[in-house]
C-alpha cells in the first residue's frame, strides 16, 4: 500500500529518458504498482560513501518527490544533501546494465561508480 504522506519538492534530482524507462519496466516486470524508486546514500564503499536503490512505496515525513515520465523517484532528505544536482541514468554497456546517478558533488567516485567521495 502507498503511504500517503506528502513528500517534498525542493533540491534538484534529474532523471533520464532511460532511467524513468528502467524505472516502469522493474514496477511492471515486479507487479509492484504504484512503487517508486528510493535512491539513498550511505557511509561505505569503496570511495567512503554508497548509492543505494531499492523499490518502496513508503514515504517518510524527509523524502523529496522527484518525476519523470509519471515515474517517481524518492530521496530522502540527509541523501539529498549529497545528491542535490545528480541525473540518475540507467547505463547498459559490455561489464552489465545499472542505475547510475553523475554526481557533481563528488570530488572522486570508485571504478565501478558505486561509491563516492565528497
Amino acid at each position: 500500500m502507498l503511504d500517503t504522506n506528502t513528500p517534498k519538492s525542493s533540491g534538484n534530482i534529474g532523471i533520464s529518458d532511460g532511467a524513468a524507462k528502467q524505472i516502469a519496466d522493474l514496477i511492471e516486470k515486479e507487479d509492484k504498482a504504484g512503487m517508486r524508486l528510493r535512491v539513498a546514500v550511505s557511509g561505505g564503499g569503496c570511495s567512503g560513501f554508497q548509492y543505494g536503490f531499492s523499490l518502496d512505496s513508503t514515504t517518510n515525513s524527509d523524502d523529496h518527490l522527484f518525476t519523470k515520465n509519471n515515474i517517481e523517484v524518492i530521496v530522502d532528505e540527509v541523501s539529498l544533501e549529497y545528491l542535490n544536482g545528480s541525473e540518475l541514468d540507467y547505463i547498459q554497456d559490455l561489464i552489465g546494465s545499472y542505475f547510475s546517478l553523475k554526481n557533481p558533488n563528488a570530488s572522486s567516485t570508485c571504478g565501478c561508480g558505486t561509491s563516492f567521495a565528497v
